[in-house]
């Protein structure tokens, strides 16, 4: 039977049922989305008592399938105020599919001022009140202690301080392989969590057996081809696992679309200081890891391990956003600053994108000076001390933006824009503008240059084939979401269709089903629709999938501006 949990927060009672009909379809994005868009009243305030938190691994989650594990988690987001799906890697997904669970849903706020851990196993669940020398302890320690008390291979999902504070940028972490930590970062749904009063979930997967499949021969044959669709292809066979997501420092410069000091320029000089070329010479110098995956099975491996100058380790999962805002956008070019940064947005839980670019708002503002990597780190060491400035700061930068009175904040539904500069990449600029999750590159990844090619090449710079771009790679997007692959296998599946065939037949052989490419396509309009309902109850129009005013100043090197109509833009979801 595959279970779907229910717990209570408010009443500690759980519900342990075989799925739902409505649901046992789905997984991944798919159930989380549709989820809350049936069961979450789209008015409700997000960190309020109507809001539910549910966690879902993918269709293929926890299988022997290449890079099989990551977990969705969704919510309505109390950053955008829409719906959320946020993913993440780490041991927790595949112990869930192990034990076939389906979903887990937390509802409902206990009257109690006080902290819960929910304990999951084979035998059930139990809610038990949090050890207190883990409440405001930092994510590292705490995952330490809950190991040592649950035991050492439990997968744990937790809230850091920020979460505790119910801060709008606070994300869920989630213990990787060697109990360092990954994250459901993007829209606040730490907060979520935290407004729940669940300070971590454990998981124990102790007697369960392997995941089931139907048809084991078909699933072994598919397998072997999707690995070799991954491992030839020249981005997720080559360049992710040599130089990680970093590796597009770089490319980004060199195309014009690295957005510097605040979005005000394309390019800069000093970009390879921060680049994933001089990253992996630095780790490599260090004798740290300039491969590592963030969940058992992942053959891509775009992870590392960046230890600081006595070779001591500092952070993993050090990508190319964090580094961007912190680096160009911020205009600090010192990777061992940004890294100490990184350590501090895992420990304290938040998006280190959102907070990140909160940074060059707060520059923008004048609250540090641009550049001052010493300034950087203490201000967001006012975080973790709860202060009003550490709490504006932890709410993201559109919570700064408007105390301050800031026009030049780069934000879409409320949630910062990475990483890409619309005026220069247009296909990913039109997804931060239409996607329901709020700006998010990994909507709809329509990222073109003259090196790196997503779904098909069209010129950046301009408008043509855009639309169709962006809107293919959302459905494409949701679909692979709900796979429980990591987003990267997007590369090699658009460009090798045997690789895509091998996805789709690997869900067949887990089911016994007869799914086609059509079907796939299929449910990531599925998936799209629901969210862009929920939305719209809570009371989105077409008018906030526009992108902030100040993107209409020409961009260089290129001059280029944002230059889609509002009508165009409105084009990417007629379907």
């Amino acid at each position: 039977m595959s279970k779907f949990i229910r717990v209570d927060m408010a009443s500690k009672a759980v519900k342990i049922e075989e799925c739902p009909e409505q649901y046992a379809g789905l997984a991944g994005r798919a159930l989380t989305s549709i989820f809350v868009a049936n069961e979450v009243k789209p008015t409700c305030h997000p960190l309020g008592k109507y809001n539910k938190l549910v966690f879902a691994p993918g269709f293929l989650t926890g299988t022997s399938a290449a890079n099989s594990g990551r977990l969705s988690c969704g919510a309505k987001s109390p950053l955008t105020g829409g719906i959320k799906e946020s993913n993440s890697g780490g041991t927790f997904a595949q112990k869930m599919s192990k034990m076939d669970i389906k979903a887990i849903v937390f509802e409902g706020i206990p009257e109690e001022d006080k902290f819960y851990v929910v304990k999951v196993t084979m035998d059930g669940v139990t809610i038990e009140e949090a050890p207190a020398a883990i409440i405001g302890m930092g994510n590292y320690e705490a995952i330490k202690v809950l190991q040592a008390q649950y035991g050492p291979k439990v997968g744990v999902g937790i809230v850091g301080p920020a979460g505790e504070m119910r801060l709008t940028a606070a994300n869920i972490s989630f213990a990787d392989p060697q109990s360092n930590i990954r994250s459901a970062g993007r829209g606040g749904l730490g907060a979520v969590m935290g407004s729940k009063k669940i300070k971590a979930v454990v998981i124990d997967d102790t007697g369960a057996g392997a995941v089931a499949i139907a048809n084991p021969e078909e699933f072994k044959a598919a397998s072997k081809r999707f690995t070799n669709a991954l491992t030839t292809h020249p981005v997720t066979g080559q360049g992710l696992p040599k130089y990680g997501t970093n590796i597009l420092v770089n490319i980004l410069n060199e195309a014009g679309g690295l957005p510097t000091k605040n979005f005000r320029s394309g390019r800069n000089e000093w970009a390879n200081n921060i680049g994933g070329e001089t990253m992996a010479a630095t780790i490599e110098a260090r004798k740290g890891k300039t491969t590592h995956g963030c969940h058992a099975g992942c053959i891509i491996r775009c992870s590392q391990q960046y230890n600081d100058k006595d070779e001591k380790y500092l952070t993993s999962g050090f990508e190319y956003e964090t580094i961007w805002a912190l680096g160009a956008n911020a205009c600090v070019d010192d990777l061992d600053a940004i890294a100490y940064a990184d350590r501090e947005f895992d420990d304290v839980g938040v998006d280190s994108i959102e907070v990140s670019v909160t940074v060059g708002v707060a520059m923008e503002a004048g609250i540090i000076p641009w550049g001052d990597a010493k300034a950087m780190l203490e201000l967001i060491q006012e975080i973790r001390k709860g202060t009003p400035l550490g709490r504006i700061v932890g709410s993201g930068a559109g919570a700064l933006g408007q105390m301050y009175g800031l026009t030049r904040v780069p934000v879409v539904k409320n949630q910062a824009i990475p990483a890409y500069d619309p005026r220069a990449v247009k296909g990913v600029g039109l997804t931060y503008a239409t996607t329901p999750m709020g700006a998010d590159h990994t909507a709809g990844y329509a990222v073109a240059t003259n090196i790196l090619k997503v779904g098909g090449f069209v010129d950046p710079l301009g408008k043509a084939g855009q639309v169709e771009l962006s809107r293919n790679l959302q459905i494409a997007t949701a679909a692979v979401d709900s796979t429980g692959m990591c987003l990267f296998i997007a590369f090699a599946i658009l460009d090798i269709a045997d690789g895509f065939n091998a996805l789709v037949e690997m869900i067949n052989a887990r089911y016994n089903l007869a799914l086609t490419g059509d079907d796939v396509v299929a449910l990531g309009k599925t998936i799209l629709k629901a969210e862009r309902g929920f939305n719209q109850q809570a009371g989105f129009t077409n008018a906030h999938d526009r992108l902030p005013e100040f993107f209409e100043e020409k961009c260089a090197p290129h001059d280029v501006t944002w230059d889609f109509t509002d009508a165009e833009i409105d084009e990417v979801f007629n379907f």
